[in-house]
């Protein structure tokens, strides 16, 4: 019997498909290449909810990365010794 409560602990590659806003060939071909951490059960692949964050990696363009760096750094310019003083909390 299935704990309705529970947190799903896999995703299907159609549910990280969705969730990247890409296809479902993608996931399989990071699947099979070994950039995405996932296994058979039955006919269908499942990847484990941790590696949602490692797909995400995968998967953002190299503009996207540069564009995500500039934003952290100007943040860590702007806040970083507020930033510091939280780490120490």
């Amino acid at each position: 019997m299935e704990n309705k409560d529970k947190k799903p602990e896999y995703l299907s590659t159609a549910q990280l498909a969705k969730l990247l806003g890409v296809s479902r060939v993608a996931v399989f071909k990071k699947i099979k290449s070994g950039q995405i951490k996932g296994f058979k059960i039955g006919r269908n692949y499942v990847i484990p909810l941790q590696e949602f964050w490692v797909a995400i990696g995968t998967f953002i363009s190299q503009e996207k990365k540069a564009e995500i760096d500039v934003v952290v750094k100007r943040a860590v310019k702007e806040y970083g010794e507020t930033l510091r003083r939280l780490g120490k909390e």
